[in-house]
């Protein structure tokens, strides 16, 4: 709820007569916060009980705070986000930010606002006790000390009763109102604290996404390997066996087997490059190392593959590796004119280390929308970073770093 929401709220909270069940509600939100404040009520008229409040104070910051973020949601309806991971406090080192506001609440504010909401349930009973004296004056015998000596002044009594019975809940809404106010701005994260928590959901969501995604692939590799490419290797061996069995067959006929069993071996090609380009089983199946040794065998030039992992690596990252070598070979092939290409894979220090160079003319440049933008695009999908090295006249070097786990 942002500020402007909580002073509308308040605007309408005051035009709300007082006997309204929201004066009542904030006058038991209100009512609850008061023995919190007890303690350092106490250790402020005696100083012997000073050091003992703070030392439970710093003790049970979290869990004051709890209580009261119980308090708002229960009671105000409103729900103060939990305190993150900077909120626990260290002993011989207090961090600052949100344990350090948490205190200043539970010590200063806190106490300060209860003595509004003490005043505000004092005038609540002053507003009772008035509002009635009349009807408990005339009802008095007329011999009673008690009835003389409040002749005349009932009715100037119950008329201040009934103003003190419109103002109080006034002030009972604005003690609830900063009460909530205060809670939001020390008790919850800030907006710095905000911003780093939603980035860290953000990241979560964006790594659950990439993970999805690659799910899909696997399933769709999956059903084209074990649907449709069964069936035209089904359908290809039928044509071959037609081939070469229907001798006496017409030539015309003949004719039209022979085309149809090439056309389905080069369709069973083209989906197994298909599925390959998905998500290769090899890599599912023996892992990274012998799916990059399959690239470099299919290379259409030279490639000298340097593989050492010694770190677990998540799948994603792997199905990442994967296809970076490929389309950075595939480039190499297109425009590099290179002879030799140089493919190396380390771990360490928790991070996936490619290094590709070549011996080719250089002059790659990502800013020129090569296919080298859509290795960095690639790269950045789980954190990972991409740097190329291409001075004109060559050689060319690719460096890739990629987070061994998401």
């Amino acid at each position: 709820m942002s500020s402007t929401t909580l002073r509308r709220a308040l605007v309408r909270s005051l035009r709300r007569p007082p006997w309204s069940a929201g004066a009542w509600r904030d006058t038991r939100f209100i009512a609850a916060g008061i023995p919190l404040a007890a303690p350092v009520w106490l250790a402020v008229t005696d100083s012997t009980l000073l050091f003992p409040v703070l030392a439970v104070l710093l003790l049970c910051t979290r869990w004051l705070t709890g209580v009261q973020r119980g308090r708002l949601r229960a009671l105000c309806g409103v729900e103060v986000p939990p305190p993150g991971g900077s909120a626990t406090l260290r002993l011989g080192r207090l961090r600052f930010g949100l344990a350090w506001r948490q205190i200043a609440y539970h010590l200063l504010v806190g106490p300060v606002l209860a003595v509004g909401a003490l005043a505000a349930v004092y005038l609540w009973g002053v507003a009772l006790v008035l509002t009635t004296l009349y009807a408990w004056v005339w009802l008095l015998p007329r011999e009673v000390g008690l009835r003389t000596e409040l002749a005349g002044l009932d009715v100037l009594l119950t008329v201040i009763g009934v103003l003190v019975l419109a103002v109080t809940p006034w002030l009972t809404t604005l003690t609830a109102w900063l009460e909530v106010r205060a809670a939001r701005l020390l008790l919850g994260p800030n907006r710095a604290e905000q911003l780093e928590q939603r980035v860290e959901e953000i990241a979560e969501s964006r790594a659950g996404l990439v993970d999805a995604v690659d799910a899909e692939r696997r399933r769709i590799e999956r059903d084209l390997h074990d649907g449709a490419q069964q069936r035209l290797t089904s359908l290809a061996m039928n044509l071959g066996l037609a081939r070469r069995t229907l001798k006496d067959c017409p030539p015309d006929a003949m004719q039209v087997i022979v085309a149809a069993h090439e056309e389905a071996q080069a369709a069973i090609d083209e989906l197994r490059d298909l599925v390959r380009g998905l998500h290769p089983a090899v890599l599912e199946d023996r892992g990274l190392d012998a799916a990059l040794s399959g690239i470099a065998a299919r290379a259409p030039l030279p490639v000298r593959l340097d593989v050492d992992l010694s770190d677990r690596i998540a799948p994603t990252v792997e199905a990442v590796a994967y296809f970076t070598v490929s389309e950075a070979l595939t480039n190499v092939a297109k425009h590099a004119r290179a002879q030799q290409v140089d493919v190396s894979v380390r771990t360490a220090g928790g991070l996936l280390r490619l290094v590709i160079s070549d011996d080719g003319v250089g002059g790659a440049d990502p800013s020129r929308g090569t296919g080298l933008t859509g290795l960095r695009k690639r790269a950045a999908s789980v954190d990972g970073t991409l740097s190329v090295l291409s001075p004109l006249g060559g050689p060319t070097t690719i460096t890739v770093e990629l987070p061994c786990v998401l």
